[in-house]
């Protein structure tokens, strides 16, 4: 057989099948379970704009609303309401030094408000990217309060 006959055989096979892609293993997370986790986490930060609240408020409602539906998605909701809950009781610490302290705790509340501040951005995006990739993903410094 002649190179020219291989070439002609091959201009009649029938196409390829489109490839299909795989059912996600068991265990693994979906796309849209991963997106209801990364949008869990990302909610806290609407609490820049609300004085904190809904750095609470936006994760609770996914936790919520997904809890039943999207154990994946639920857990990192309840991972990022944990998380937000435990910044807020620091918080109303770090106020409530500076009122006890006629306003001296400043020195110490301020830095320490910044230094929280930056730690809840940072860890908030490592969430995030964590919940987008399917990993678990548990803050630390953080009390398990919503079990």
């Amino acid at each position: 057989m002649s190179e020219s006959d291989n070439n002609r055989g091959a201009a009649f096979d029938p196409p390829a099948a489109p490839a299909v892609p795989a059912p996600a293993a068991a265990g693994v997370p979906g796309s849209d379970e991963r997106q209801w986790a990364l949008f869990a986490h990302l909610s806290a930060f609407t609490g820049v704009f609300t004085a904190d609240l809904g750095a609470v408020v936006g994760p609770l409602i996914f936790w919520l609303v997904k809890k039943d539906t999207l154990p994946f998605a639920a857990a990192h909701a309840k991972e990022a309401l944990n998380f937000n809950i435990t910044l807020a009781l620091a918080g109303v610490v770090l106020f409530l030094i500076t009122l006890v302290t006629f306003g001296f705790g400043v020195l110490l509340a301020v830095p320490l408000a910044i230094v929280i501040g930056i730690g809840w951005v940072v860890l908030t995006i490592i969430a995030t990217i964590k919940a987008g990739n399917g990993e678990a993903y548990r803050y630390p410094f953080t009390l398990r309060l919503v079990k």
